[in-house]
């Protein structure tokens, strides 16, 4: 393992660690010219290519989110096939796709290789902070434009330790927990409850945020918090939670847990004759075969919701609707749609549309002067990095949705708008279970 990849916690780290691509590229230069002394140098046309990296967890336990990967990608590489007209010059484009792995030390050195191998003129990443987050940070340290999705912004950015004046390569376009709690708890006062909610969070770093952010959110809404406190991901005996949750008198459950341990929650919440009224998670409903696994636990379940065919956006670069990407990714692979399909889509979206506006896509400040002034309408809502509500990171809408049974299939229905109000509800609640 390198030492890059051992180091790849925070920027501060690598600058710390190994070479960087200025370094290599110095290097390379002094001997391309020690060289030329000894043969004459031979020129040839080459046609301009311009390379793009992308790291994406397409095995580990994070393999659903890349899960439409290679369906995604080969649509794109076809929009690609004529090449961009940049500044007045045809380029070719060239996508180099790293598996993570679901591991952040390989992303770490992946991310490395891209740049200082493969030489990419543009990375990118996706599906969470374990991707994001190490990519990102590999990126600023050699001063490559970097740009990244699909992990709540507050993961992406404050994993990072950001310096005071933030980052300066790299930027990030998703949701953030603001607009999760937006949607959950507006979607929580329209209902009949007693207006007591209570907390199911695993100690995991991304689950410590939501946690922290929720609790007191919460509280501030008007709703009455009891929080167990936070446990281990994984094989866990629910009792006290369960315990605490009866004894409140909980009708609401929130938090973010993983499909399995949903499972075992629910399942011995009916072991031991307890039920909400309402159970609304982050993560564990995210994709239709997780919640298919849970047979007629999963039906009228509610969770966060980053996008559904019914959006009113469609892709700058094709000009496709969601509700015709959905369409076009079930009939190409009889699988159902998920929610990362479009921010993949989205993600080379804003790709081509950098590139385009670069006065020279092989100078990386170039690159970097068009992505901070980027201001593209996508199929996944609108991408424009203003520094608000940090310097490199822009907000996309999430709503809040519900999992029903319309005759055999299971699809989610947008229950709650949130701040998103530009998103239309689809469906009124139904009773769960």
């Amino acid at each position: 393992m390198s030492k890059i990849a051992d180091d790849a916690k925070n920027v501060g780290d690598l600058r710390a660690a190994g070479q960087t691509r200025r370094a290599v590229l110095k290097s390379g230069a002094a001997a391309v010219a020690a060289s030329t002394i000894f043969r004459p140098t031979i020129l040839r046309a080459a046609e301009p290519v311009i390379r793009i990296g992308h790291i994406s967890p397409q095995t580990g336990p994070m393999a659903g989110f890349a899960e439409a990967q290679e369906w995604t990608l080969a649509g794109i590489r076809k929009v690609f096939e004529p090449g961009l007209k940049i500044a007045g010059k045809t380029y070719k484009i060239e996508i180099i796709t790293k598996d993570s792995q679901t591991d952040e030390s390989r992303v770490s050195e992946v991310a490395s290789d891209l740049i200082l191998k493969d030489k990419v003129d543009i990375l990118t990443a996706s599906s969470g902070s374990l991707d994001c987050n190490p990519a990102a940070n590999v990126a600023e340290l050699n001063e490559v434009p970097c740009i990244t999705t699909d992990d709540p912004w507050e993961s992406y950015y404050y994993g990072r330790n950001p310096p005071k004046e933030g980052f300066t390569w790299t930027y990030h376009f998703f949701w953030g927990l603001n607009e999760v709690l937006a949607a959950f708890i507006g979607l929580w006062k329209e209902q009949q409850t007693n207006k007591v909610v209570g907390l199911l969070f695993n100690t995991a770093q991304d689950d410590t945020s939501w946690h922290d952010a929720f609790a007191p959110a919460i509280k501030a809404a008007g709703f009455t918090v009891v929080d167990p406190g936070q446990f281990p991901a994984f094989g866990n005996d629910f009792t006290p939670q369960i315990a605490a949750f009866k004894k409140a008198n909980v009708e609401i459950i929130t938090g973010n847990l993983f499909t399995p341990d949903f499972a075992g929650f629910y399942a011995q919440c009916a072991q031991q004759g307890y039920q909400p009224k309402i159970i609304t998670l982050g993560k564990a409903f995210l994709f239709p075969a997780d919640v298919a696994s849970l047979g007629a636990r999963g039906v009228g379940v509610t969770s966060e919701v980053w996008w559904t065919p019914d959006h009113p956006f469609k892709s700058s670069l094709t000009g496709i609707s969601c509700k015709e990407l959905a369409t076009s990714y079930e009939q190409a692979t009889g699988k159902h749609w998920t929610q990362p399909i479009p921010f993949k889509h989205a993600l080379f979206e804003v790709v081509a549309d950098v590139l385009k506006r670069t006065t020279d896509p092989k100078d990386p400040k170039a690159i970097l002067d068009a992505i901070t002034k980027t201001d593209l309408h996508t199929i996944v809502g609108h991408v424009n990095w203003t520094g608000k509500p940090v310097k490199n990171v822009c907000t996309t809408p999430v709503v809040a949705g519900q999992w029903q049974k319309n005759g055999d299939r299971l699809d989610i229905a947008i229950v709650n708008s949130g701040n998103a109000s530009e998103i239309k509800v689809t469906s009124k609640l139904r009773p769960l279970g």
